[in-house]
């Protein structure tokens, strides 16, 4: 059974739009076509999906909220694009990633993430939206350097890359690798506090920014579950069917990322943007099914030698 946001039950399946954090918790966001659900996903959830197309397009966020797919387009059944391409022309965020929004009138935040030994991100989030951005990315470790209006915001971040003391973008899957072999929360600190005194110097006098010397580090590792890391041995998802099944039990997310212990036992890593534009059935099974997977191991002492 599916939780609406008055807690109330339906027996129907629910078209996933995606997984969102509010007020610090994962939720699976998901729409019977009349009205939008929220599930929170919490650590030990038991899940038993069935997953049916057709894949449809969830969609876009505009100025005004979000917005059905007027079309109820499909979209491609492979991949993490839940969005047709009229409602990513639309989509409020995209148009801002593709420089398309040049000022919106709204106060931004430029910041600084973490996720492995060498891998910074510089990026920039609405002031109004917190820490939401943060929370979306898996981001380990991060801090806020400045704020202002988007177009010196936005200055600042092409400073920042083009500085190359850290990336615009980082794909999800450059990311995994680093939840196994985490150094310890003070490396982390310290290696993000060197990277923002080495940012705020190129930043300085960029005008419009008012720096933020003094925002403290936040490291999210342990709301994540990876305090020791991620499992030696998981299967990653690579892709979904028409008709697949994911069962089992859900760890903490990590970003919009789930960990989840099938019967089987290996555990699956699945990045829920698969999961958009397909409808969600709660349906008992005694496995998963239907899914494209990829293994991935720990790397042994010997194989971290070779490189």
């Amino acid at each position: 059974m599916h939780q609406d946001q008055t807690g109330g039950p339906t027996a129907t399946g629910l078209l996933a739009t995606g997984l969102r954090w509010q007020d610090g918790v994962p939720q699976l966001t998901a729409t019977d076509g009349r009205q939008r659900h929220a599930r929170p996903l919490t650590d030990g959830l038991p899940v038993a999906w069935r997953i049916a197309g057709p894949r449809r397009c969830v969609g876009a966020h505009t100025e005004h909220g979000h917005r059905d797919c007027p079309h109820r387009a499909t979209v491609p059944p492979e991949g993490t694009a839940g969005q047709c391409p009229s409602c990513q022309n639309a989509d409020r965020g995209l148009q801002l990633a593709r420089d398309r929004i040049l000022d919106d009138g709204r106060t931004y935040r430029l910041y600084l993430a973490w996720f492995a030994p060498g891998l910074l991100k510089v990026g920039l989030t609405a002031e109004e939206r917190g820490t939401v951005r943060l929370l979306e990315q898996a981001a380990l470790t991060w801090t806020f350097l400045a704020r202002g209006p988007l177009p010196a915001v936005r200055r600042a971040e092409l400073a920042v890359a083009r500085g190359k003391l850290a990336r615009e973008r980082i794909p999800a899957a450059a990311k995994y690798p680093g939840w196994w072999n985490l150094p310890a929360p003070a490396e982390r600190h310290a290696a993000l506090t060197a990277a923002r005194t080495r940012a705020q110097r190129l930043l300085a006098d960029h005008p419009q920014l008012t720096p933020l010397p003094d925002h403290p580090v936040t490291d999210q590792v342990e709301l994540y579950g990876l305090t020791d890391g991620a499992p030696d041995q998981y299967r990653q998802v690579k892709a979904v069917a028409d008709g697949a099944r994911l069962t089992g039990t859900l760890r903490r997310p990590v970003g919009g990322h789930l960990f989840l212990d099938p019967p089987d036992g290996t555990p699956l890593l699945l990045d829920t943007r698969l999961l958009t534009g397909w409808t969600l059935h709660d349906e008992p099974a005694a496995a998963c099914d239907g899914l494209t997977l990829l293994p991935r191991a720990r790397p042994t002492a010997e194989q971290d030698a070779l490189f």
